[in-house]
C-alpha cells in the first residue's frame, strides 16, 4: 500500500475514533460489567446501530480501509445483533460498488442460543462453496469471531476475513485469517469487583 493510501486510513481511523467518542460508543468512567469485574472502559455500539445513517458510514469507513481481497467474499455474515444489522449495511454497500463480473453479494446473519452463535439450516446453504467475509461491531477475546468461523467451515465455506468497528486488542482467541478493525482501542485492565481500586478510591459507579 502507498503512503498516500496509509495516510487516508489513518484519516479514516481518526475521525472514527472522534465518533467513536462523540456517540459515546467509547465510555470512560467506572463500570460494572455485571459479570463479577468492574473497568474504566465500556464499548457500547448500540449508540451507532440506533441510527441507520451513522452504521451506514461506518460502514462505508470499514469498506474503505479494508484489503481489495476482502471484496472477493461472497457471503457477508454477523454475529447477532450489532454484527448482523453492519454485516447487511456493508453488503449492500459492497454491491453498489461490485463489477458486473461479481455476482450479487449475499446476507447471512448468525443466531444467538444462550450467547452463543447459531447457524440455520438456510443460511448454511446460503455459505456452502462460498468465500465468506464475518463483520462485528467489537472484538473481545476473539471468540464469537473463532465460534462463526467454525460454522462457517461446517457449513462447507471458506472464511477470507474478519472485520469489526472496534478491537479492544485483547484477543486471546484467534481466527487464521486477515483481522481489520477501524478503531483499535486498547482496554485499560479490568478488574474483581471484590478488589477494584475505582471502588476503593470511592469513585461512582457510571451510569446511562
Amino acid at each position: 500500500m502507498t503512503s498516500s493510501g496509509n495516510a487516508r486510513h489513518d484519516d479514516v481511523r481518526a475521525r472514527a475514533l472522534e465518533d467513536m467518542r462523540r456517540f459515546e460508543v467509547v465510555m470512560e468512567g467506572h463500570f460494572d460489567y455485571g459479570n463479577g469485574f468492574h473497568g474504566k472502559l465500556y464499548l457500547n455500539p448500540h449508540k451507532l446501530l440506533q441510527w441507520p445513517s451513522t452504521i451506514w458510514r461506518v460502514a462505508q469507513d470499514l469498506i474503505d480501509i479494508m484489503p481489495s481481497d476482502f471484496a472477493e467474499a461472497e457471503v457477508i455474515a454477523g454475529p447477532a445483533t450489532g454484527g448482523a444489522v453492519l454485516a447487511h449495511t456493508v453488503a449492500g454497500l459492497l454491491d453498489g460498488r461490485r463489477s458486473m463480473t461479481h455476482p450479487p453479494y449475499s446476507f447471512a446473519p448468525f443466531g444467538d442460543q444462550e450467547g452463543s452463535p447459531t447457524l440455520s439450516p438456510f443460511y448454511a446453504k446460503v455459505m456452502r462453496g462460498k468465500r465468506v467475509l464475518i463483520v462485528d461491531d467489537v472484538r473481545n477475546t476473539g471468540t464469537t469471531f473463532r465460534k462463526c468461523a467454525d460454522l462457517v467451515a461446517a457449513a462447507g465455506g471458506t472464511v477470507i476475513g474478519i472485520m469489526q468497528i472496534v478491537d479492544r486488542c485483547e484477543a486471546c482467541v484467534t481466527v487464521d485469517v486477515p483481522n481489520v478493525a477501524l478503531v483499535e482501542y486498547t482496554a485499560p485492565p479490568n478488574h474483581p469487583a471484590a478488589s477494584c481500586p475505582l471502588c476503593a478510591a470511592k469513585v461512582p459507579i457510571t451510569t446511562f
